[in-house]
């Protein structure tokens, strides 16, 4: 499948996901399963005090990780949240930086920024704005920001190692990353790597872990560390909307199934931009 295919592919499911309001798992494809976005978010490391945070249909469940959590935000930086959706972590570091601060969240589809702006208005968030761009060619001034976060949106990214060098680039000398993300420990069964629902999903997207980082090194990032590694629970993977288990509903064998659940970490990595 070609790069260009993807991103069409990709802008349009999530942009149905965008539009139902109640649902992240409206067709086949998305970063979550047939559970409930809080019980996702909770699975993933967001408290409940954090979820409650936030204005009601900003958390859809998507994330693999809170990037927000490891970020050491401070009050009155510039935040820029890669992938940001309907807001949810935008919105959590919106009350970090605090009104001296601001948020920045960039979003391929149109559907996703509308979204995120009409929960903007709702919690009445005037330090956020909400940009649409793609992640390869950022709508944001070079070495305008403190920090970067991502939320399981890299790994839907064809050239990572584009995404990455547009992050350097926005950062000021000595900014942080903090990126939650999917990545493989070995390759994954050629029927899932060539599945439209896998790339939708965040699998088939995933790059290995070592070319994952090298990717964020490649960059120009310094100290690249993974602050925590975590087997990603098949619960949260796409299902094809009739509660089957993931990869039933691509024709995979047990066997395979288990092989697959295998394969695949969720990682928080965390990195510098060199004075």
């Amino acid at each position: 499948m070609k790069d260009s295919e993807i991103k069409v592919l990709v802008k349009e499911s999530y942009g149905k996901i965008a539009m139902t309001g109640g649902s992240c798992c409206p067709t086949k494809g998305s970063c979550c399963g047939t559970l409930p976005p809080e019980d996702i978010s909770k699975g993933i490391g967001y408290s409940e005090e954090e979820m409650n945070s936030v204005p009601r249909g900003a958390n859809l469940g998507l994330g693999c990780g809170n990037p927000i959590a490891l970020a050491s935000i401070k009050e009155g930086e510039t935040v820029l949240d890669l992938g940001s959706g309907a807001g949810f972590d935008s919105f959590l570091a919106a009350s970090r930086v605090g009104p001296a601060g601001k948020v920045i969240g960039v979003d391929m589809t149109p559907e996703m920024i509308k979204r995120a702006r009409e929960n903007a208005a709702i919690g009445g968030y005037s330090n956020v704005q909400f940009r649409q761009g793609d992640l390869e060619d950022l709508p944001v001034e070079d070495k305008s920001v403190d920090v970067v976060i991502c939320n399981c949106v890299i790994n839907l990214v064809p050239d990572k190692k584009k995404a990455f060098e547009e992050a350097f680039r926005v950062l000021k000398p000595g900014g942080r990353l903090m990126v939650s993300d999917l990545v493989l420990r070995q390759k994954l069964p050629i029927r899932i790597r060539e599945s439209i629902e896998g790339y939708v999903g965040c699998i088939s997207g995933a790059a290995m872990k070592d070319a994952y980082l090298d990717a964020i090194r490649s960059a120009g990032f310094d100290d690249v560390e993974v602050i925590e590694e975590s087997a990603f629970s098949l619960d949260f993977f796409v299902s094809d909307g009739t509660d089957q288990p993931a990869g039933q509903s691509l024709g995979m064998s047990r066997e395979e199934v288990r092989e697959f659940a295998d394969s695949v970490s969720s990682i928080k990595v965390r990195a510098i931009k060199p004075r």
